[in-house]
């Protein structure tokens, strides 16, 4: 299994390396999807199949936990370069509506 990855920088070539990475990642685990759900269909479908099955969308998932973190720390650190050093925009936090 991989581990996170974070790159410093924005829109450097490394960035845009790892979005096209990301983005091959995402695209193979939704075509994963329509084979999982016409596999599923299959009522024939071996233990093996349903097995190799499984562990492919398992690690697709991983992958796309993988992305949802990295992605979410570049916001994260965007919003801190916006907002100030410490990430604070001197706004009152609003309740959800």
């Amino acid at each position: 299994m991989g581990k996170p990855c974070y790159l410093a920088g924005d829109g450097g070539v490394l960035s845009q390396l790892a979005d096209q990475v990301e983005t091959v990642q995402l695209s193979m685990g939704c075509e994963l999807l329509g084979h999982a759900d016409a596999l599923l269909d299959d009522h024939k479908a071996s233990a093996g199949e349903l097995r190799f099955l499984a562990t492919r969308l398992s690690e697709a998932l991983r992958d796309a936990l993988r992305v949802a973190e990295s992605r979410g720390g570049r916001l994260d650190a965007t919003y801190e370069a916006t907002a100030g050093h410490d990430g604070n925009t001197g706004e009152q936090p609003t309740e959800p509506s």
